[in-house]
């Protein structure tokens, strides 16, 4: 369950195929990232973003808007939980203090990842002083809620893009963009889950 929560947040920080000739900007929408191997769906408008990945049985969904507020929900029908875990003040704080901090230095290397025609930036941890390669392209706009605030200065919507976070390398890479608007209750907390804080989440989830 740690390894499904770190994938998840990295996830939030994700149709069909968008061709990379001209540029296109979306207001909302949905990315598909595929990361470490799992595939995740992120709907976004404006400021706002639910990242869905199923893992087997269970299905979790990711919340977020701004800097402001932060729930994983959670639902594994064959185990009966249905927990929702909505950041308290003093832990959304916490889980902003712990995400990397970038600077962004653009290269000349190019090539193209899925279609979409992308340049090479090197992204810094100014908090760490580790490098990362990122790539981004100019094919496509959109809010930073489809692919973390974190990105926002990259230069460019980024395509592929690696981080380290609570002791895991997680590289993302977007698979396909589209307009596809998010079904009704998306960007919400479903009705019959238990309220938690994300502190009884971790102390729920099983030690690995």
């Amino acid at each position: 369950m740690n390894k499904l929560f770190t994938a998840v947040v990295g996830l939030a920080l994700s149709a069909t195929a968008l061709s990379a000739s001209a540029q296109k900007s979306y207001t909302e929408g949905l990315a598909v990232y595929e990361a470490n191997g799992m595939e995740g769906k992120v709907y976004f408008k404006g400021d706002s973003s639910a990242t869905l990945i199923q893992s087997g049985p269970a299905a979790v969904k990711r919340l977020a808007f701004k800097d402001e507020y932060s729930a994983t929900v959670i639902d594994v029908p064959v185990a009966s939980i249905k927990w929702a875990a909505v950041a308290t003040p003093g832990e959304l704080e916490e889980e902003l203090a712990g995400l990397p901090s970038f600077t962004f230095t653009p290269t000349s290397e190019t090539k193209v990842i899925n279609g979409f025609k992308c340049t090479k930036v090197t992204a810094k941890d100014t908090k760490s002083n580790t490098t990362y390669d990122t790539w981004v392209t100019k094919d496509i706009s959109a809010p930073s809620s489809a692919f973390g605030m974190m990105y926002a200065k990259a230069g460019g919507f980024p395509v592929q893009f690696t981080m380290s976070m609570m002791g895991q390398t997680i590289t993302n890479t977007l698979k396909a963009i589209s307009d596809s608007k998010a079904p009704a209750g998306t960007f919400g907390i479903p009705a019959g889950f238990e309220r938690i804080t994300m502190t009884e989440l971790k102390a729920r989830s099983p030690k690995r």
